[in-house]
């Protein structure tokens, strides 16, 4: 738990007192129905990894509609549109990611039974993408004179290989960005505000290759890749900080009847410290390297090599609980009469700009779900608009809201 400080508290005593801020918590309650019709139209679009077009433009379109401003598509495929403020609060960026784990030609039709709603990728994060639009609804609704400046957005590439990639592009293009909420996570009352970093790689071995028989006695690429996993396997890590491994992927060879050419292995390393992190990869980096070493000699040969790539770079990072966006974030949830949970660290959104000094969280979308990145994914609408009332009221507690309260979010730059 945290102790909550009397400015924060005053700020939202007079945002749930004021009747226009009411008129925005009453809206999203009344707009819940539309708010799950977008989430099944958009779950329906699918958005591969690095494949999110089609939705990216539907979903700029949706923002067009709701009359924000300077609405648009950057390179890297990401969407978004402005809100201004009135005043010179801070600038936050909320939003939710485009992309779900699933391969092209995956079926994403909705179905519904006894109120629940399944298919692939509706909770993650297609909910949270609605969720974004519904929020955006409420300020206009209430006709909301928000102090600090909103972008509401979507990203692309925060599943799997697609690295953050979204997020990275949009911080390296915009420096003035004060605060950084997404909305993602199965858990409604959650606040994620450390993040678990993660480096990828794929190791790759090549030799001469040759028949079994025939050619017996030069270095096998899939030899040197079984020293190099069972090394990993028996590597120690700490629990706390929480650091971990995993051997995801393995392809190679041709034949059974063949000195395999070729072999690589997909490997995920994962930790909540940064030293941690990089501790595990040093020793992850020499077990591959002496694994190549091990099969070569093994045969007097200098004929296999290794390749290392990393695809895959998601920075460890950190907030005290007490900073304001957390703290924030803390008393929206305890004003509509729910119990905040401060989260165990995670793999978000909120990772790359939190790792660059920007507060940062990743708020759970309301509603529950189930069955995330699988085929039976599911989703229970109900009462799913108190997660977004929360939501509303943590944007609004940060950016201030003209003649009710001032911004609690800070501005970098000043």
């Amino acid at each position: 738990m945290i102790i909550i400080i009397p400015t924060v508290k005053e700020s939202f005593k007079n945002l749930v007192a004021n009747e226009q801020i009411n008129h925005g918590l009453e809206f999203i309650k009344e707009d819940h129905k539309r708010t799950v019709e977008e989430q099944i139209q958009m779950t329906e679009i699918p958005a591969p990894p690095f494949k999110e077009e089609i939705r990216a433009n539907n979903y700029m379109q949706r923002l067009k509609d709701l009359g924000l401003q300077d609405v648009q598509m950057d390179e890297e495929g990401n969407v978004y549109g402005i809100r201004r403020g009135t005043g010179q609060g801070p600038k936050v960026f909320i939003s939710a990611h485009l992309d779900t784990v699933f391969p092209e030609g995956t079926s994403t039709k909705v179905t519904e039974k006894d109120g629940i709603l399944y298919a692939p990728g509706i909770s993650d994060d297609t909910r949270g993408l609605a969720e974004v639009l519904c929020l955006a609804r409420a300020c206009q609704a209430a006709d909301i004179n928000n102090i600090g400046d909103i972008i509401f957005g979507a990203t692309v590439g925060e599943e799997g290989a697609g690295n953050l990639r979204g997020v990275k592009a949009f911080f390296s293009e915009h420096d003035d960005i004060d605060g950084f909420l997404s909305i993602d996570g199965p858990r409604p009352y959650q606040i994620v505000y450390l993040g678990t970093g993660s480096f990828r790689y794929t190791i790759t071995y090549k030799g001469p290759g040759g028949h079994s028989f025939g050619a017996f006695g030069v270095p096998s690429a899939t030899h040197a890749l079984g020293r190099a996993v069972a090394d990993i396997a028996n590597l120690q890590t700490t629990e706390n900080p929480r650091t971990t491994f995993t051997v995801g992927e393995i392809k190679g060879g041709t034949s059974v009847n063949a000195i395999a050419e070729e072999a690589s292995m997909n490997v995920d390393l994962r930790s909540n410290d940064k030293d941690a992190l990089n501790t595990l990869t040093d020793k992850f980096l020499a077990i591959v390297k002496k694994a190549a070493e091990d099969e070569n000699n093994r045969w007097g040969s200098d004929q296999l090599t290794v390749t290392i790539e990393r695809f895959g770079d998601r920075p460890p990072s950190s907030q005290s609980k007490d900073d304001m966006i957390v703290q924030t974030a803390f008393e929206a949830i305890q004003s509509i009469g729910k119990e905040p949970i401060l989260s165990d660290p995670s793999s978000t959104d909120a990772n790359y700009p939190m790792s660059i000094g920007i507060p940062s969280l990743a708020l759970g979308r309301g509603g529950r779900a189930g069955g995330t990145h699988t085929l039976d994914e599911w989703y229970d609408p109900t009462d799913a608009f108190i997660g977004v009332q929360k939501n509303f009221l943590t944007l609004l507690g940060l950016v201030g809201v003209e003649g009710i309260s001032q911004p609690l979010l800070a501005k970098r730059n000043e």
